[in-house]
């Protein structure tokens, strides 16, 4: 991951990345897709592939910034490591 990242920002690099629903997505590799996203075309990259494609074709659009969000709240709950045993 590359710092701390708003969920805005969350969403339009995740948007804008090549994942797929048909993809077997792990927490790691959603988190992976959104470093990447926003190196290769940073935030108002990410904001700019994503408002074009919402005036392309708004339906489709619509429906991937749903899954978007549903991902990235399924992903963002689950642990990306093996939790440290406690002390005693």
């Amino acid at each position: 991951m590359i710092g701390p990242i708003a969920d805005d920002e969350r969403y339009e690099a995740l948007f804008a990345s090549g994942l797929q629903r048909s993809e077997a997505l792990t927490a790691d590799g959603v988190e992976e897709a959104i470093s990447r996203a926003l190196l290769r075309f940073g935030a108002y990259g990410c904001a700019s592939r994503m408002a074009q494609e919402f005036g392309d074709h708004p339906q489709e659009a619509a429906e991937r910034m749903r899954w978007v969000r549903r991902l990235a709240a399924a992903t963002s709950a689950q642990p990306t490591h093996e939790p440290r045993p406690q002390a005693a």
